[in-house]
């Protein structure tokens, strides 16, 4: 019989740090599996147990579906990988809260977005090691863009992902906060402005 970690309704984000080996993190994904709700990351011998809040998880959607409606809408070829696991053999594990492959499916995506309720800056060498090419973290208000560099990630105004990089950041933030409360409003915004740079 598998073990299953249990999440009862919450609405906050849980989260547990253990000191532990490559091992020892392969054995909890294993119990984690029939387990909705519970991710898990390692780095560094610390292996993180987390578990989104409501808040968080609504966040998380709206971005993902903004962005989607976004790169439908320009006919950029991507693939959404969700929250799926992304993993360098004993290195690095995490899983982000949405994730994409632009121009087709890789074993690690293209970009990796975190909502962050917590400290998001301590995310970025673990995707440093798993080599994610573009971080955006989503933290009181402010999308944070990170791409990375032959020295680390370099902090950025704009996306330089293939096609992203013609997104207007300002206007996906202001989206963002628009749907907090009116969902439709947010999402009629974004293709508006569509149609006004087609004009």
């Amino acid at each position: 019989m598998t073990a299953q970690l249990t999440q009862p309704p919450q609405t906050t984000d849980q989260r547990i740090i253990l000191q532990g080996t490559w091992e020892q993190f392969r054995l909890m994904q294993q119990a984690s599996e029939n387990s909705p709700g519970v991710r898990l990351a390692f780095y560094e011998e610390t292996i993180e147990i987390f578990m989104p809040g409501r808040e968080h998880e609504v966040f998380s959607h709206i971005i993902g579906y903004l962005l989607t409606t976004f790169l439908l809408a320009k006919r950029i070829q991507f693939e959404p990988t969700g929250s799926m696991t992304q993993e360098a053999d004993r290195v690095a594990s995490a899983q982000a809260d949405q994730s994409y492959c632009v121009g087709g499916f890789k074993p690690i995506p293209d970009l990796s977005i975190e909502v962050v309720f917590t400290s998001g800056a301590n995310k970025l060498p673990r995707y440093r090691a798993l080599g994610v090419p573009e971080v955006w973290f989503w933290q009181d208000g402010v999308l944070e863009l990170h791409h990375l560099r032959a020295t680390g990630y370099e902090r950025i105004d704009r996306s330089e992902l293939p096609g992203l990089d013609r997104l207007d950041i300002d206007l996906l933030k202001r989206c963002i906060l628009i749907a907090e409360t009116d969902f439709a409003e947010a999402v009629q915004t974004l293709q508006q402005s569509f149609s006004r740079n087609q004009e």
